[in-house]
């Protein structure tokens, strides 16, 4: 195999692949859909079409797209006079032969590539790269760079057809267009942060500015008790505020520790996590057909505004994203020093690239 062929079955083994199919043939229960054909390049010669990422056409309310890797291709392979082609009809079109010692090498160079990277910042190039658009979208760049999908595009996927679907029906229990509806309204309202935990965040920044510096551990405690108090809260109440006080003061005394609070520092609401997150179900949605590239783009444009509005800058934002996972997620996650070290690598990366969008983009 040339070197050139290598290198073509490299990034194609490191990459998501994708396989159109008609909405209806997607939606059909119990039905698998064989890998279709075209004509391509050569005359006479079938091709199975496939996309990478930055290929995929401008959405369609008819046509999706089905996730697919090198490997998979090479054991569903139906005909070993078929060629697979990559890109078909555009200026980066790629034809590889595929008979049996051909799709053994496919699965060779799999297994080297392993899994399609997460961890990284991937951003589109006919994406957004400019302008409010882009910084909506920007928010909900955490979850993109933790699973290696493109933070930039409001496209015909987030990460594919049925992926997408099922990622809506858990956690979001969101079925079709009216409970999105529903769920962007409470995330876009921050209804879904955690009333105790604003609570307490917030008690703090006014005591805050009162004092005209960050309270005391003690003096913060004691705004939250006593403001509970004239609540009438029940003992329920006291626990859970003193609860996330105590996750609050550790993660904030790590972010220190790390160099990403500077001493003094705090973070005064964690809505930006709900604002983070309704963007993601709004591409989501997208993908899953639960609202149109117009309503989706609106959507994003008015949860820029509303993150404006509760932040200052990148890095609050990015910080209250951060601290807000950290509380509501850690014991969920596995290893707690893992998801730590992961969930602060994306804060890192998004506020230190020099290529990142908190980079780029102004805030406002």
């Amino acid at each position: 195999m040339s070197g050139d062929a290598q290198a073509v079955l490299g990034t194609l083994a490191g990459s998501r692949l994708y396989v159109g199919i008609t909405r209806l043939d997607a939606d059909t229960p119990g039905h698998t859909v064989p890998l279709p054909w075209r004509p391509g390049p050569v005359k006479g010669r079938r091709y199975v079409p496939v996309l990478t990422q930055g290929l995929l056409p401008p959405w369609d309310p008819e046509l999706v797209f089905r996730q697919t890797t090198l490997a998979e291709l090479a054991r569903i392979w139906p005909d070993n006079k078929w060629w697979l082609g990559v890109g078909l009809g555009t200026p980066y079109e790629t034809a590889v032969e595929a008979r049996p010692k051909h799709r053994k090498t496919w699965l060779s160079a799999a297994e080297r590539a392993g899994r399609p990277p997460s961890d990284v910042l991937v951003t589109h190039g006919g994406g957004a790269l400019s302008g409010p658009l882009a910084r909506g979208l920007a928010l909900g760049a955490h979850l993109a760079v933790l699973n290696g999908l493109i933070w930039n595009q409001l496209g015909t996927v987030y990460e594919d057809y049925g992926s997408d679907i099922a990622r809506m029906r858990s956690p979001w229990r969101v079925v079709n267009r009216a409970t999105y509806s529903g769920v962007l309204s409470s995330l876009m309202a921050a209804r879904l942060v955690g009333r105790t935990q604003e609570f307490v965040l917030r008690t703090r920044r006014a005591l805050a500015i009162r004092l005209g510096r960050t309270p005391a551990p003690e003096e913060w405690t004691e705004e939250v008790t006593a403001a509970l108090a004239r609540r009438a809260a029940d003992p329920s109440e006291l626990a859970e505020a003193a609860e996330v006080m105590r996750r609050v003061r550790r993660y904030e005394d790590r972010f220190r520790a790390d160099g990403v609070l500077a001493p003094g520092a705090r973070v005064d609401t964690l809505v930006g996590f709900d604002l983070g997150r309704a963007v993601n179900v709004v591409r989501l949605a997208l993908g899953a057909r639960f609202c149109d590239p117009g309503e989706a783009e609106r959507a994003v444009l008015r949860i820029g505004e509303l993150a404006r509005e509760a932040y200052g800058s990148w890095a609050d934002f990015s910080l209250g994203y951060l601290l807000t996972r950290l509380i509501y997620f850690e014991e969920d996650e596995g290893s707690e020093e893992e998801f730590y070290r992961r969930s602060l690598g994306a804060h890192r990366l998004l506020t230190e690239d020099p290529t990142s969008p908190y980079r780029t983009l102004p805030w406002s």
